[in-house]
């Protein structure tokens, strides 16, 4: 069983931003986590880290995340610029740094559908690729629910495609977990990531953001390219997620430039 985990030990003011710091809005947030056997992540990341797992069923298991998302006004957070929006899908694995503690996460990757691409993916060495990312989504306003929840993304490295349904009748469910809130603090509240750089240096960037006020969905398709090519969610599991959640709009401050860790 996880460890009973309150938010406001882990809700932090929000660091002042400098230099190239970015804000920005993340539309149609969701956040798609599969349990699997904790073998599969087996030597995906460097022994600073270890997996944060959690026990389902008597059995021991990582946590990983798909994230989707179009970036809306993105811009920086210090000065007058220009503002882009962007689809953007992120893959994730919950662990924690050995050296500080910290619950964190590990980055496979992103796929971005911008020309911005060619900023993190050439001069910062980030493990970002290019996809053609499109929604189609029918948020209602009055229930506060997604009628239609459709997500594509075409990319030769994590072709992906996601449809999510909510109802009334849809509820928090976190096995391994005490209480709902010690799960949403372990999956919407990492604030650190780090990755393996193109250039196979170890990599970290921080990110802020208030309490994300997400609400349970259902999924109702799912293929991710990426995860069964790596033999950590198989084609056959992908329809069976651990838990889906949604976010209609947040807001997140991105520290930059990445850090490289020597």
């Amino acid at each position: 069983m996880q460890e009973s985990r309150k938010l406001d030990d882990y809700l932090i003011e929000r660091p002042k931003p400098s230099g190239i710091d970015v804000l920005c809005g993340l539309k149609h947030f969701a956040i798609i986590t599969y349990a699997v056997p904790a073998e599969r992540f087996k030597d995906i990341f460097p022994d600073r880290f270890q997996l944060d797992t959690v026990e389902v069923d008597g059995q021991e298991m990582g946590l990983i995340s798909v994230v989707p998302f179009i970036d809306v006004d993105f811009t920086s957070a210090v000065f007058p610029f220009p503002k882009f929006t962007m689809g953007q899908t992120n893959y994730r694995i919950y662990i924690i740094d050995r050296k500080t503690g910290e619950r964190c996460v590990w980055f496979l990757g992103t796929t971005l559908d911008s020309w911005t691409l060619a900023v993190p993916r050439y001069l910062w060495n980030l493990p970002w690729h290019s996809g053609k990312v499109s929604f189609d989504c029918v948020f209602n306003e009055t229930s506060g629910l997604y009628d239609k929840y459709l997500m594509e993304t075409a990319s030769d490295w994590a072709a992906a495609s996601v449809e999510l349904v909510q109802s009334n009748s849809d509820r928090f469910d976190f096995p391994g977990f005490p209480d709902v809130e010690s799960a949403l603090v372990y999956l919407t509240h990492p604030l650190a990531g780090f990755y393996y750089r193109r250039d196979n240096k170890l990599g970290t960037y921080r990110v802020w953001h208030k309490e994300l006020e997400v609400k349970p969905a259902k999924l109702v398709s799912a293929s991710f390219k990426l995860l069964s090519t790596m033999g950590i969610v198989k084609e056959s599991e992908q329809n069976s997620p651990y838990s889906v959640l949604i976010e209609p709009i947040n807001e997140f401050t991105i520290y930059l430039p990445p850090t490289v860790i020597e």
